[in-house]
Parts: structure tokens; C-alpha cells; sequence
């Protein structure tokens, strides 16, 4: 199951637009507290933030070591991830990383900012490949500069990316090399076609091969997620073999560090319980056992009391075309108890919106166990969490430990915090609201719902329906990842409407859910549409998912004209005119999705996601960018993590952790390199 939402509905609404081509320094906004700046660096399509983590300075000592170890481990995973997304990244990074700090030159020079603006991108994209739309970046500066510029560095140690430069040149200026990290496109070998390294030498039939066999003489009651921590790998007389992330295997050098941080860690845990997480994890990481993974999986979801907590591990599957193989990722955080009442209620009430759901009765949950939910904040992120990241996370993943030992949801609220300060003003939602009652509703309550739509879709969303008995949970294919998020959006979309929220005091009154209707069809039909290439078609599974759910009710509405596109001085506006029956039909695919998924429906689900999520308008999309371009508001944002420093005694022992948010961005990226690369840049 795949479970972190990528974007925020209202704040994806407000916030996107198009970048800049070249780095450039935005003004910032300021927080309430003082002199805070959310708004920092900007180049080609994003915009970096800061997020504050108020409250860390209350934190016991115990706590605050805890956290200092967690962020310590979640920081030496960060090259995994990269080698994840692509065979050369790690040596790519790193020939740019030395031409960079190295450079002699003007660095006015349009050369070196375009490598400069090139090599940011690598940085936030964890890759050469676009983090969202996973295309390959294009270069704008010349083959012939690089190469005269490593020239340079003839005096310089450059590791293992000298003999392999005229490989990284061809990589890096050939735009028919490598060209997707992930490609979904239909009819094609998806894992041939992808760039992303978690096969080698593998065919698309030859990895469903591998792994079907695998699952037919399995347990099917309580499945291993088979593959998730391991490279498929074809060897040269034929034979498959799994070559698995552990501590004596593939990335061992850096997940020695990871666990040797979390036996630093340990000591600290709040209790018994959070103590035997950390166990069961260093466990998994230096055996690859993924029975061990759900032992872990049960205990980190029943350990609830805690203050603070942490993942980090290989988690979600959206970098695998196939959907089975996970990429490595961190968050550590700690709750906030003031905002964690909000999703305490929903959790709550979680048997009432399963039992009130539009589903048919045999795909719901008779009995809904173990659903925690609670309001975090993120005190460090790593992974495949950063810099671009998740504002909702429900884990675990696994089908038969959520039906059996339930699942902790989480909204992040800090970063929420720091995408709506981000936001204001940028002009974004006149540009694109049909009229003024759409802004003042958007205005009046966008926030607020948009912080419940991502509760319900990771606290009870993802937490609903149930498989039918011998379905595979992976039988979607790449279709699930969709199918998942439609899912889970779809259930906050219908219940966001809901009498029942008003009842128990979520909202203030039965108008407050439609500005979460206007930012989905906004959104689905519209907006997010900067965030592709002309003439590209939809790829990222969130984006695909929105695309399907505003479409399919647009198509379905239009005999009764629930909502219109409505053309006013050539631009294109979406028109809501019935949003109780735009409810209806948010439950009638709710309750299609969900049968598609209890049943595993390939065909069902190929037909609504291809259908529907897939294919854009090349006029209204050419519409859509160019009124974002006058925007001049970046489409995508990330953030820059807080520097925490561990004050020690005369011993060693710590004494207090601070913390700062003064570093720049390529200052931390720059340090990370140096400070937290430990794997070599070729990974045999």
C-alpha cells in the first residue's frame, strides 16, 4: 500500500506555479514569531523553505539526545536514495560537487551558473531525474565546458568518476540515454525503461516472473512484501538473484552507520516497547529478513505513547515501476499535542465512517482495529523525504498487519505550516478561482480543510476497506499506487462533506467542506498541469490519481451539470453547481475504486486510471502554462532541515542539543556530501 500524499490540495492551489530558469534570491516571509524566513532560495522550478520546530527547545535532554541520534541516522541513509533513482548518481553528484567547489573561474560566467542551477537540481531530485515528473533534466551548459573544467581537476582526488567521465558526459548530454527514472507509460517493458536502479539486466516479464513464483509457495495469510529491500539482478549465465540492503550487502557501508546510530539512540527511547522497535530494526538491516520487517512493522504500530518517534527504513515503492521495491527514507518528529485532539477524534469515531461508508458492505472492514493518528512535528527529514516531502504519512504499508494490528497516521504540521506561509499572496487562487465566492471560501476555510482532508485520507482513507480473501495485494500492479490514493482522497473528498464533522466539532459549519471541493477540480482539471511539459502525459501516481478523480466526476456530472468548464476572456475556470451531487459522485468512485482494489482488478483499474488519469488537453494544458507564467511563483517547493549540535562535557556527554536554521541550501547539501557519504560511487 502506498501511503504518503506528495501535495496538498489547497496549498497545490495557492502555491503552484512556474519557475525561473536561472538561482535567484526571492523575498521572504516572516512568521508571526519574529524574524523566521519560510521563503529562501529559488532556482529552475522550485523554491526552498524552512520549517520551524517550536516546542524542541521544551524537550527533556533524554528526548533531545534521542532525537540528535535519530536525525544522525536519518541523515546517513541520504546516498541510498540516490543510488536508488539511477546507476551513476552518486558519481555524477560528485564530479559536479568537485567542478563546483573547485572552479577558479567567474562564477558569473553563464556556463558555470547553468551547471551551477543543474547541479541544485541533482541535489533536490536526489538524481538526475526530475523528483516529480521523472524526466531527465536538460543541461544549458555546454559538454565542451565540463570537459574543460575536469581538465582542471587533473590535481584533484576524484575518486572513482575519472574513468568513467566519457560514460557521465553521455549520461548527462545525451537525451536518449536513461530518459525516465520511472515510466508508466503503457505497452512498453516498464523496467527496461526506467532509469531508476532496482533491477539489472532484468525484463518487466522477468521481475513479475520472479516475484509470482515467489508469493505461490508463500504464506498467503501473512505475506511477506517480497523484494522491497533488494536490487533483482540477472547474472550472466541466466540465473536471478536478489542482492539485499543489509549492513554485510548492498549499501552496508552506509546502513552501518544507520544502525550504529540507532544503538546510540537506543538508550534514550521513551520505553521498553520503542526500545524493541530499534531492536527489531537493526535486526532487519543486518539480516534482510522481511518476516523481521513485520515483527518491526507490529511493534513500531503498537507503540503509541511516546512523544517522539521516527521511520527509517526502505518504505515507499513509487520510485519501482512495478511497485514492489521501496526506497529508503527518514522522518524523525514528535508530537503536537494541541493538534493531535483533531485527529484523536477522528480515530475515535474511525468504525463509524468505515460502517457509513458508500462501499459495498463486503468490502468494509467489519472490524477496524488499532487506528492511531496524531499531528506531528518533523524535526528532521531524510530519504526520500527531502528535501521534497510528504505533509501525511500512514504506515505500515503491509495489508495483513493493518487489518490485523491496525496503523499510525500522521499529518505534519509544521510543514503545512511552512507551505501556507509560503502561499500567501503569490496571487495564485484569483488567478484560477471561477469568482469571489470561490476566493472567499477558499480564503475563509482552506486551511482548515485542507488540514482535515489530509487526516482523513491518511487516518481513516488508507485505513478503510479491506482485501477479499486470496487477493494479492500487489495484483494492480503499477496501476496500485493510483488506485491507493484515489482511494484514500476520495474518502476524505466524500466525508469532508459530511454532517457528521460538523457534529463532532471539526468544522464550524456544512459550507466549510467546499472549498476542499473547489482546490480537487481545480486542481485535477487544471492547475496541476504546470508541473508537466507540454506534450508529456500524466506520470507521477498522486498526480495521475487527482487527474482521475476530477475527471471521472466531470465526465459523470456533465448530463446534470454538477460542475462546467467555463470559458471567460479566453481563459478556462472551473464551475462548481451542485456540490451535494458533486458528493454523490465522489461516492460512487469511492465505491468503484474500492471494489477494484478488495477484488484486485487489474483490468478495471487500467481502464480508470488510462481513461482518466493519464492523457491532458494540449490546448487547455498550453492555457494553464501560460497563465502560471505570469505568475512567476515556483510549482514545486522543498525544504532545507534545521542544524542540530550535540553540547558535550569534558567527557562527551551530552549536555543540550541546539538547534539552527541559518544554513543555505547548498551549504547543507555540500556538508552532507562531505560528512554523510560513506558508500563508494559504485555500487557492485
Amino acid at each position: 500500500m502506498k501511503t504518503t500524499v506528495k501535495t496538498m490540495m489547497i496549498s497545490a492551489l495557492m502555491a503552484v506555479g512556474v519557475g525561473c530558469t536561472n538561482t535567484q534570491q526571492q523575498g521572504v516571509s516572516t512568521s508571526a514569531e519574529g524574524d523566521f524566513e519560510y521563503n529562501n532560495e529559488r532556482f529552475a522550478d522550485l523554491q526552498m523553505l524552512r520549517y520551524r520546530v517550536d516546542g524542541f527547545e521544551q524537550l527533556t535532554l533524554k528526548q533531545k539526545t534521542f532525537i540528535y541520534y535519530l536525525q544522525e541516522a536519518a541523515l546517513y541513509g541520504r546516498d541510498i536514495l540516490f543510488d536508488q533513482n539511477g546507476e551513476y548518481n552518486l558519481r555524477i553528484r560528485k564530479m559536479l560537487e568537485d567542478v563546483y567547489t573547485n572552479y577558479k573561474g567567474d562564477r558569473d560566467d553563464e556556463n558555470f551558473k547553468a551547471m551551477e542551477v543543474y547541479l541544485k537540481r541533482v541535489w533536490f531530485s536526489n538524481g538526475i531525474h526530475h523528483h516529480y515528473g521523472c524526466e531527465k533534466f536538460v543541461p544549458e551548459f555546454t559538454k565542451e565546458w565540463l570537459q574543460e573544467q575536469a581538465i582542471l581537476l587533473d590535481g584533484i582526488d576524484k575518486n572513482e568518476w575519472k574513468e568513467d567521465f566519457d560514460i557521465l558526459l553521455d549520461i548527462i548530454f545525451n537525451p536518449t540515454v536513461l530518459q525516465k527514472r520511472v515510466n508508466l507509460a503503457e505497452g512498453e517493458d516498464l523496467v527496461k525503461t526506467s532509469a531508476s536502479f532496482y533491477y539489472d539486466g532484468v525484463t518487466q516479464e522477468e521481475a513479475e516472473a520472479f516475484y509470482a513464483k515467489q508469493k505461490a509457495t508463500s504464506d498467503t495469510l501473512h505475506p511477506v512484501m517480497f523484494g522491497m529491500n533488494s536490487r533483482l539482478v540477472k547474472t550472466k549465465n541466466g540465473d536471478f538473484i536478489e542482492k539485499k540492503w543489509t549492513t554485510n550487502g548492498l549499501y552496508g557501508a552506509a546502513l552501518k552507520k544507520v544502525v550504529e546510530n540507532l544503538k546510540l539512540a537506543r538508550p534514550y527511547a521513551e520505553d521498553e516497547q520503542q526500545q524493541k522497535v530499534i531492536d527489531l530494526l537493526i535486526s532487519y538491516y543486518e539480516t534482510g529478513d522481511l518476516k523481521t520487517f513485520d515483527q518491526y512493522s507490529i511493534a513500531w504500530v503498537e507503540n503509541t505513547e511516546p512523544l517522539v518517534d521516527f521511520v527509517n527504513g526502505f518504505i515507499e515503492c513509487y520510485g519501482d515501476p512495478l511497485g514492489l521495491k521501496c526506497s529508503w527514507e527518514s522522518i524523525v518528529n514528535f508530537k503536537d499535542m494541541e493538534a493531535t485532539k483533531r485527529t484523536e477524534t477522528l480515530s475515535k469515531n474511525a468504525q463509524w465512517f468505515e460502517d457509513h461508508s458508500p462501499v459495498a458492505p463486503e468490502f468494509k472492514k467489519e472490524k477496524v482495529k488499532g487506528i492511531t493518528a496524531k499531528v506531528i512535528k518533523a524535526a528532521i527529514l531524510g530519504g526520500d523525504l527531502y528535501p521534497s516531502t510528504a505533509i501525511g504519512i500512514n504506515l505500515p504499508n503491509s495489508d495483513w498487519v493493518r487489518a490485523e494490528h491496525g496503523s499510525k497516521s500522521v499529518t505534519i504540521g509544521n510543514l503545512t505550516d511552512a507551505y501556507n506561509q509560503a502561499a500567501k499572496g503569490n496571487g495564485m487562487l484569483q488567478e484560477f478561482a471561477y469568482g469571489q465566492e470561490e476566493i472567499d471560501l477558499v480564503e475563509k476555510y482552506g486551511d482548515l480543510t485542507d488540514d482535515l482532508h489530509t487526516d482523513l485520507h491518511e487516518c481513516l482513507g488508507h485505513g478503510s476497506g479491506k482485501l477479499l480473501e486470496g487477493v494479492d495485494g500487489d495484483s494492480l500492479k503499477a496501476y496500485g499506487s493510483t488506485i491507493e490514493e484515489a482511494r484514500a482522497d476520495l474518502f476524505a473528498l466524500y466525508y469532508l462533506a459530511d454532517p457528521k464533522l460538523v457534529e463532532l466539532g471539526l468544522v464550524p459549519n456544512k459550507e466549510a467542506y467546499k472549498a476542499s471541493y473547489i482546490a480537487q477540480m481545480q486542481n485535477g482539471l487544471l492547475t496541476q498541469l504546470v508541473r508537466i511539459n507540454l506534450g508529456n502525459n500524466i506520470e507521477e501516481a498522486h498526480m495521475r490519481n487527482r487527474a482521475l478523480i476530477a475527471r471521472w466526476a466531470y465526465e459523470h456530472g456533465k448530463a446534470e451539470k454538477v460542475m462546467e468548464l467555463v470559458k471567460r476572456d479566453g481563459k478556462t475556470f472551473v464551475k462548481i453547481n451542485d456540490y451535494e451531487k458533486l458528493r454523490g459522485l465522489f461516492g460512487e468512485l469511492l465505491a468503484e475504486i474500492q471494489r477494484v482494489k478488495s477484488t484486485g482488478d487489474f483490468k478495471g483499474a487500467q481502464q480508470l486510471v488510462e481513461t482518466y488519469g493519464v492523457k491532458i488537453d494540449p490546448a487547455l494544458h498550453k492555457e494553464v502554462l501560460e497563465r502560471y507564467k505570469k505568475l512567476n511563483i515556483a510549482p514545486y517547493k522543498g525544504f532545507i532541515n534545521p542544524v542540530y549540535k550535540a553540547v558535550r562535557d569534558t567527557k562527551g556527554n551530552i549536555t543540550d542539543v541546539t538547534i539552527d536554521y541559518t544554513e543555505g541550501y547548498a551549504e547543507q547539501m555540500l556538508r552532507y556530501s562531505k560528512d554523510y557519504s560513506v558508500l563508494p560511487l559504485t555500487n557492485e
